[in-house]
């Protein structure tokens, strides 16, 4: 099976990711497209396995093999945890719904962590942009400038919310500029400080719920098992085919 395909006949949940997810589209900003395909369990009984994430078939379009994207997830992948947590759902299916509910499951303080390490790895960036050309990427730090209020906001909640809400002026005026360079450290730094605040008192769990999203991947391949296959047609035709021939 293509790759194309699992993605065209297996999507059990597709989103709009990007600024048009955070609430922070402008004329002319792209549409980013994020999913998660359930690759047949038959598929897995090969020796070439089938990929664990695809890119397309659409520009800017990006997919995860169901099993791949629940790793990342229980990992606190900020990317992948926000990916759950779009408000523009494109295409769910009865898997993809349940996927859904299991939301919480995967939220931890481990998310503390992974965002944190992200965000520090964005800034460095930001940071060597301001030492060799004298200013950063101001759309990169009006990104990060949001990953960091939607890490704080997690924190102190427990709930994930990726739109950015009365703070899209703000954000907004960084991506075009109008704010100095030191003022926008400044406030990435308090809101840093503040996330290493609200995890010392988060209402989130130390660790995901593990058991409860492997059950639930274990129902759904054994039940992709016993879907038909195919593949299983094909081989049986090119059997039958020699039996004949063998008479």
């Amino acid at each position: 099976m293509q790759p194309e395909a699992l993605v065209r006949d297996h999507t059990i949940y597709s989103c709009v990711m990007g600024s048009r997810a955070f609430g922070l589209a402008t004329e002319g900003s792209d549409t980013d497209r994020r999913g998660v395909y359930l690759a047949p369990t038959p598929l897995f009984w090969r020796f070439e396995k089938p990929p664990t994430h695809v890119e397309g078939p659409a520009d800017e379009q990006f997919s995860w093999e169901l099993e791949r994207f629940c790793e990342l997830a229980l990992r606190a992948n900020p990317n992948i945890l926000e990916c759950l947590h779009s408000p523009l759902v494109e295409h769910v299916d009865e898997t993809g719904r349940e996927l859904l509910s299991l939301r919480e499951a995967f939220l931890s303080r481990r998310a503390h962590e992974t965002f944190t390490r992200y965000a520090l790895g964005q800034r460095r960036k930001l940071e060597a942009d301001v030492r060799v050309h004298g200013a950063p990427r101001w759309k990169h730090a009006m990104h990060l400038l949001r990953l960091l209020i939607s890490s704080r906001d997690l924190l102190r909640t427990g709930a994930l919310t990726i739109d950015v809400g009365d703070q899209r002026e703000p954000l907004l005026a960084v991506k075009r500029g109008e704010l100095p360079w030191p003022e926008v450290e400044s406030w990435m730094n308090r809101l840093a400080t503040q996330a290493d605040e609200a995890s010392r008192r988060t209402p989130l769990p130390e660790t995901p719920d593990h058991r409860r999203v492997e059950d639930f991947l274990l129902r759904v391949r054994r039940a992709s098992a016993l879907q038909p296959d195919p593949y299983d047609e094909v081989v049986q035709g090119v059997v039958g085919t020699r039996d004949v021939g063998q008479r």
